[in-house]
């Protein structure tokens, strides 16, 4: 876990939405091992995050996407065969960034296909194919973009308003 500034975030430029990275206020980067306690971390550290930037009262909204986002990168975006507990490098990384009217949260994985919506209407019954759609519906636009170069991956975001001071 960590907060930094530009080093960190070079590499998701190409895959964030079109806001001046350098404007921003406050980032914080947590990195997640493929386990089951990864998201129960990814909810610790948002919600430690959000605090430190008196921002608790989105903790709700912002919490319920980035738990479908690190889901969604840990059912999907982890090689089948790849060892999950042995990999030197957390395969998933949460990036959190605020400035002075938005939120961004953007999940890294080294998966390099799409992610695929599901409208829930569709299948009533199923386990399964809703995160995306509740991303969308508790945040304020979302997106994805390959990342290119050695990293490869992808970076998934989120973006949420916030009320001006």
């Amino acid at each position: 876990m960590g907060t930094n500034g530009s080093t960190m975030l070079e590499p998701l430029r190409q895959g964030l939405p079109p806001l001046n990275l350098a404007a921003a206020s406050d980032a914080a980067f947590c990195a997640l091992h493929a386990r089951y306690e990864a998201v129960r971390e990814a909810r610790r550290f948002t919600r430690r995050t959000l605090d430190q930037w008196h921002l608790g009262d989105r903790f709700d909204d912002v919490c319920l996407v980035v738990s479908e986002l690190v889901t969604n990168a840990l059912r999907h975006g982890l090689p089948a065969n790849a060892p999950r507990l042995a990999a030197p490098q957390p395969p998933v990384r949460l990036h959190l960034l605020r400035w002075t009217g938005r939120l961004v949260c953007a999940v890294r994985d080294p998966s390099d296909e799409s992610p695929v919506t599901r409208d829930p209407r569709d299948d009533c019954s199923a386990e399964s194919g809703r995160g995306l759609f509740l991303v969308d519906s508790f945040s304020d636009g979302w997106g994805w973009q390959p990342l290119s170069g050695t990293l490869g991956g992808k970076v998934v975001w989120a973006l949420f308003r916030l009320p001006q001071p």
